[in-house]
């Protein structure tokens, strides 16, 4: 057997448990290792011997500065740089206190707040999150100290996405803790993991610079189809170009010196289209670090020359990019959605796969919601991603077992007689029992869950909350009418009495009855499936200002009241930002749309036009016959194109002086399919297109 070697330089630049036990006594060491690995509350003791050793360790590998890196509500990340110098009698010192490892207060007034703060309250707090590892950030000659931490308001309330998060991860630990000790579990850690899959385009920095669409909004918002773009399949797993490989090479080494363990690397479907899959990590600090993989990504094209595009459809016509969240839970180290090889396991399995299916159901709304946005309403059940009704794909091995607890039959095939929960033993299930399904927003593959609609640029924590809040309340609404069944008593693991596993499997069949409808194991891409969802009674909100609405809602903000997720203020808040966002993107848009109409198009096709119609005239005058058919079908076409954009000019005026989002978004459209007709009839067209833009070596 080969023997594994070490990577040297994986997870230099963070203040991982290597660090930490090299730099702190042993005692503070064993508590804050604690803290970070088995979730117990940090000793506040240890702040100062922390940050002393923290400061020491970030100097050692260069740094001057520190920053509370945090999660503000604008989708990225912020960080405020403070040195570690400071005069004392006079003498230059390099000092980092506990105080300010801890705690750090930024100007809040300028981050999205949506009414929780007015705009001349300041203040705002950073809270270290010890279970992120502080990390170096490197930039031209020197680097900095970045602390992940929390962000609130003075009255600590969540001004961020880390808290919301930290809070729905308590709200399933809970809820876990309780189911597993109804069926006589040891006290144990609740773990969430997550693996988020990054795709992303690049583009040539000189395409990018003379693109203000690209500039100002992540994606063109004009651009004729290019003769050859995906349709010959031969991109996706292609071999990857010598430049784009160094470069990714550049990349996974950058992440690794994180601590981000960057996996996968290949060509996706659309040209100039990538991913990179990092290995499972634990969900916080998973969703920490894929906002450094996207800040990762960015700096290193630059590198080479180029832009790294996270918006979720860059391209029209093409492939959109999109962030699958691969999402599973633990307890005591062992995946509970992994089915088991007893009875008793099994009926674990089964009975946090029915809880998901219920969560899944009944709070589809929120799981839209929390992947809406201007840039994924593009990318939403176009090419390659799946629909905006959100469904559930479990594959027909396990589609069938369900089938079997609901309707309590024995399945297709089998003997008379049902499933017993507790009794039978599962099928083998092995992780490749049934193929992927590419069309499904919430794919079972294995042993975890691919919420495959979240778009490529959105921040993990938004989705990764909803998710662990409804499946907190479904595992907790099952552990309560089990635990109120009376059959619980006190066995030990695996002795649990037929009565347990009777009132188990009722409660689970009568789960599975009411929400089933929500599994779907087939073409999400079928338009069919729309009307059958419409049939199954399945919402599908196909825009962000539908579905938006969910938040609104009074049992939502009752569900998140409940677990300690959002209190009414900060959803609303939520609310608030979100709509705000969305029609800033909208507006941005549409003036940037226009602007560049006026300013570049109309230019070049009047251009066109005036040389097209003099050489139509001095044909005429000189009565030569050849070419002027061609000639005056040209001045005709540019002529009609020239009256048809500038109505479309001035209805996205009109639209914009309006401030009426939907008739922005026509007004847009409309302009865009002229625009693309004429970029094959302008020779000098003022844009990059996309057959030069799509394709790099």
């Amino acid at each position: 057997m080969e023997e594994a070697k070490k990577v040297t330089d994986f997870g230099s630049d963070i203040f991982g448990a290597e660090a930490i036990r090299q730099y702190l006594s042993k005692d503070t060491a064993k508590k804050l290792l604690s803290t970070i690995e088995k979730g117990e509350k940090l000793d506040p003791s240890i702040a100062g011997e922390v940050a002393h050793a923290m400061k020491h360790w970030a100097m050692d590998r260069g740094a001057t500065h520190y920053t509370h890196w945090f999660l503000p509500m604008t989708g990225s990340t912020a960080e405020k740089h403070d040195s570690f110098l400071e005069i004392k009698d006079g003498e230059p010192m390099m000092t980092f206190s506990g105080k300010n490892l801890i705690v750090g207060e930024p100007d809040a007034s300028s981050f999205p707040s949506g009414g929780i703060r007015s705009t001349f309250e300041a203040r705002g707090y950073t809270a270290w999150d010890p279970t992120s590892p502080a990390f170096i950030k490197r930039h031209g000659n020197g680097a900095t100290l970045c602390i992940p931490t929390a962000f609130c308001a003075y009255t600590g309330e969540a001004l961020d996405k880390k808290t919301p998060l930290l809070r729905s991860m308590q709200a399933l630990d809970k809820s876990l803790k309780h189911l597993m000790g109804l069926f006589a579990k040891a006290p144990a850690h609740v773990g969430c993991t997550l693996g988020a899959e990054q795709e992303y385009f690049l583009v040539d920095k000189k395409y990018w610079e003379q693109r203000p669409d690209l500039i100002m909004t992540g994606r063109t918002l004009f651009g004729a189809p290019s003769a050859k773009g995906q349709q010959l399949e031969d991109h996706y797993f292609g071999t990857i170009p010598n430049r784009i490989l160094s470069f990714m090479n550049d990349v996974e080494k950058e992440l690794w010196r994180l601590g981000i363990p960057a996996k996968t690397r290949h060509n996706e479907v659309a040209p100039a289209q990538f991913e990179l899959a990092p290995q499972f990590e634990e969900l916080n600090l998973a969703s920490d670090h894929n906002m450094l993989v996207m800040d990762v990504l960015r700096n290193v094209a630059e590198k080479y020359g180029m832009k790294c595009l996270l918006h979720e459809k860059p391209y029209a016509g093409v492939n959109g990019s999109g962030k699958h969240n691969n999402w599973s839970v633990s307890y005591g180290g062992k995946n509970l959605l992994d089915p088991g090889t007893n009875p008793s396991d099994n009926a674990i399995f089964l009975t946090v796969l029915t809880a998901i299916i219920e969560a899944v159901d009944k709070h589809a709304d929120l799981l839209r919601v929390s992947v809406a946005g201007a840039g994924n309403d593009h990318r939403l059940g176009a090419n390659e991603a799946p629909p905006a009704v959100i469904s559930i794909y479990l594959g027909d091995q396990l589609a069938e077992v369900v089938e079997r607890i609901e309707k309590g039959t024995s399945g297709k095939g089998k003997k008379a007689g049902s499933l017993s929960i507790g009794v039978d033993i599962l099928p083998a299930l092995p992780k490749d029992a049934t193929d992927r399904n590419r069309t499904s927003p919430f794919a079972f593959t294995g042993n975890k869950f691919e919420f495959r609609a979240p778009g490529s640029s959105v921040c993990c924590s938004g989705p990764m909350t909803v998710l662990n809040t409804i499946v907190a309340e479904s595992i907790e609404r099952i552990a309560c009418e089990l635990e109120a069944s009376g059959t619980c008593g006190k066995a030990k693991p695996g002795e649990h009495t037929t009565a347990f596993h009777k009132a188990l499997q009722n409660i689970l069949q009568t789960s599975l009855k009411e929400h089933s409808r929500v599994v779907f194991n087939g073409n999400g891409y079928d338009a069919d499936w729309l009307a059958e969802a419409a049939k199954r009674g399945l919402p599908n909100a196909a825009n962000t200002t539908e579905a938006l609405k969910a938040l609104t809602k009074k049992e939502n903000i009752a569900l998140f009241k409940k677990y300690g997720v959002f209190s009414d203020r900060e959803l609303k808040s939520r609310h608030e930002i979100f709509v705000e966002d969305y029609e800033t993107r909208v507006r941005i848009e549409g003036v940037c749309a226009r602007d560049i109409a006026s300013e570049m198009i109309l230019p070049a096709v009047k251009k066109e036009y005036a040389s097209s119609l003099a050489a139509f005239a001095q044909a005429e005058t000189l009565g030569v016959a050849a070419g002027t058919a061609a000639l005056k079908a040209d001045v005709t076409t540019l002529g009609s194109g020239l009256d048809k954009l500038g109505s479309e000019i001035a209805a996205l005026d009109a639209a914009l002086d309006a401030h009426d989002n939907a008739a922005i978004i026509d007004a847009m459209a409309a302009m865009r399919s002229t625009v693309d007709s004429l970029e094959h009839k302008v020779a000098a067209w003022p844009l990059p297109k996309y057959r030069e833009m799509l394709f790099l070596y």
